[in-house]
């Protein structure tokens, strides 16, 4: 189940988030009214040099104040607040969502590769396994995601998710099946830059999580897309595979399809399946993963859940169905849909 939908201007101008909700909402039979949600990248231009941090709270008189010491030990809080939003009969506000504009202190972590970004990441798995009732689950510069157990449509008035612009938007309309729906296991998934939402199940969870633990990492929201979402920044950010590397380190050719490839082109594949082996994802899934760069889909080797793409001018859309593209654009360039572990990338100029 799950309806994902996804666009990249690259161009780089930004769009408002009302077709994006029209066209989530017409996968409603894709979800549960169990959880729904939205990311913006382009959203903070006022902040577009800060991290920004969003959070549920559970109690900000209990909680708060923790969060805020651990912050000011590693940097400056440029802002905070409570993220705007308006109750309606079928939502109401479990967790109290706020936002800060953080601006890590690198000499605090001086001698890694990328201290702003360790620090950060620090930050979020510290919150999320040591501070009871808060949750960190979007910590990207220039970008915001919006989630809740709800409906997508929701979900866009709880947050008034036209209000936002972005020149990259994914929304995610959730139908759990391992896992209860919840604030936190909403789609989309985000660490740093990176975005996920993912329509499936990845079968592989156990030895996924085993692995991206060993490097660190901490699972906490109880679904398989957090996996996915530090499976990427690790292989991303940390090892510095491109959007293609990646995409076949967890979506690998099978091995009779490599050995029937030319010899350079073999090696390479077989370099990466036993280089990466703990990290590839078994099951059916289909997955748009995004940066400030732009936005990558991809579907599981024998594409057991459904992917289309189009592109319009300067836009490229991925989503579970074309009739949600449609709604946000009528009239298409071209339409698509990519093969079994294909990327489809789309990149800003």
């Amino acid at each position: 189940m799950c309806g994902i939908i996804s666009v990249v201007d690259r161009a780089g101008n930004r769009m408002d988030g009302s077709k994006i909700k029209k066209a989530l909402s017409l996968m409603d039979e894709r979800g549960s009214g169990e959880g729904a949600g939205y990311a913006a990248y382009g959203v903070y231009p006022e902040f577009a040099d800060c991290y920004a941090l969003h959070v549920f709270f559970d109690n900000i008189v209990e909680t708060k104040s923790f969060v805020d010491d651990l912050l000011k030990i590693w940097g400056t809080i440029e802002h905070d607040e409570e993220i705007p939003t308006f109750e309606g009969p079928n939502l109401k506000k479990v967790h109290t969502p706020w936002r800060y504009f953080f601006r890590p202190d690198a000499s605090l972590m001086s001698g890694t590769p990328s201290p702003e970004e360790d620090i950060v990441t620090y930050l979020v798995m510290k919150v999320n396994t040591s501070i009871p009732g808060a949750l960190v689950y979007s910590s990207g510069k220039n970008i915001g995601v919006f989630k809740a157990a709800g409906w997508p449509e929701d979900v866009a008035d709880f947050y008034r998710i036209q209000d936002y612009e972005g020149y990259i938007w994914l929304a995610h309309n959730r139908y759990p099946t391992n896992t209860k729906g919840w604030w936190g296991g909403a789609h989309p998934f985000n660490l740093l830059d990176w975005s996920v939402i993912h329509n499936g199940e990845i079968t592989s969870y156990g030895t996924n999580r085993r692995y991206i633990e060993s490097f660190g990492y901490r699972c906490t929201m109880f679904t398989d897309t957090e996996v996915v979402a530090y499976l990427v920044d690790l292989l991303a950010r940390k090892h510095g595979l491109d959007e293609e590397m990646a995409v076949r380190a967890l979506a690998p050719p099978f091995w009779d399809d490599i050995d029937a490839m030319p010899r350079k082109e073999k090696e390479m594949n077989l370099a990466i399946r036993l280089a990466y082996g703990s990290a590839m994802m078994n099951g059916p899934f289909a997955i748009v993963v995004a940066n400030s760069e732009g936005i990558c889909g991809f579907s599981d080797r024998i594409k057991l859940r459904p992917l289309i793409a189009a592109e319009k001018g300067d836009r490229l859309y991925i989503s579970s169905e074309e009739a949600a593209i449609r709604c946000m654009e009528p009239e298409l360039d071209r339409v698509w849909m990519p093969r079994a572990g294909e990327p489809v990338i789309g990149r800003v100029r």
